[in-house]
């Protein structure tokens, strides 16, 4: 995956709170077993510590980083293909980019939505996360969080190849659910009910579909500092990576091998195989509209 060296990152589109300070109280994790559940399906990629038993029950904001790390060090191109936070900053330049060109192409508008860099744990409005939930979607404060920290651990724990575009698969995936909270089909997660065939494995294969979307335009979408788009470049290797990474997480490879055994009954984001295949569905089709996981 390549950027265009010329092109403006826009750091407005990331709140860097990395060594900052969380106001309000701990966060909490069960104990047991059901917090060991909590903590796994957390690191499925999820969308908001609240729904995993993670809230402190009050409501602490992140606060603003005294380093500015990211406004410092990422402004151009040249920087997201040589460090990877800024190469993260790109991504959801270009993932938002292309959503707020599809939004207005199908008449609609797209509220975009900010990406927090944390480490450890951090505040929102879903409640008090830690680094161990991993990357989420918050629908209380529609912003993306993640810890950069997970992308070594999607290597070394989770299996994933690695790779710049494992990681825009993470980001493009977190986007998906902004996408359907801005729709009005996220809440359909919301029941609390599992299992193979339940609304909360759909939402997150349609996630996983509108990533595989987002990724089929990449190297279209324009930039608005250049006129041009701000992916170069991306390989049929870049897309492998994406399509392991999807497979990392699925919930039968996660459950075997944490627990030996695979649970359908219990999953909450799809199976490998299915990760891939929706991921693919929408790269090869480049077509929302052929995301529709709930038919």
């Amino acid at each position: 995956m390549q950027f265009d060296d010329d092109a403006d990152l826009d750091t407005s589109e990331v709140q860097d709170v990395r060594g900052s300070r969380i106001p309000g109280g701990r966060a909490t994790v069960g104990g047991g077993i059901a917090g060991l559940i909590a903590l796994l399906i957390g690191l499925f990629f999820g969308i908001g510590p609240d729904q995993l038993g993670l809230s402190s029950g009050g409501r602490p904001a992140a606060t603003s980083s005294s380093l500015a790390q990211v406004q410092q060090t990422c402004r151009k191109g040249s920087d997201a293909n040589a460090q990877e936070d800024c190469r993260t900053v790109a991504v959801v330049n270009s993932v938002q980019a292309f959503w707020a060109q599809e939004f207005t192409r199908r008449g609609g508008r797209y509220t975009r939505s900010p990406t927090v860099f944390f480490s450890n744990r951090v505040g929102t409005a879903c409640g008090t996360a830690t680094f161990a939930v991993g990357p989420f979607y918050c629908p209380g404060d529609r912003k993306v969080y993640l810890d950069l920290g997970f992308f070594d651990e999607l290597r070394t724990k989770f299996g994933s190849s690695g790779g710049p575009f494992a990681q825009a698969y993470v980001v493009a995936h977190e986007y998906g659910h902004h996408v359907q909270d801005l729709m009005g089909t996220l809440g359909r997660s919301q029941n609390g009910l599992t299992g193979a065939n339940s609304n909360s494995v759909k939402v997150e294969l349609q996630a996983d579909c509108y990533a595989g979307v987002w990724a089929h335009h990449a190297t279209t979408t324009k930039d608005p500092s250049t006129g041009r788009p701000l992916i170069t470049r991306l390989t049929d290797a870049d897309i492998r990576d994406g399509l392991d990474a999807a497979a990392a997480v699925g919930d039968d490879r996660i459950q075997e091998r944490s627990q030996g055994r695979v649970t359908p009954e219990t999953w909450t984001h799809g199976s490998s195989q299915q990760r891939q295949q929706w991921f693919y569905q929408g790269h090869s089709s480049g077509d929302m509209a052929r995301c529709n996981t709930f038919r």
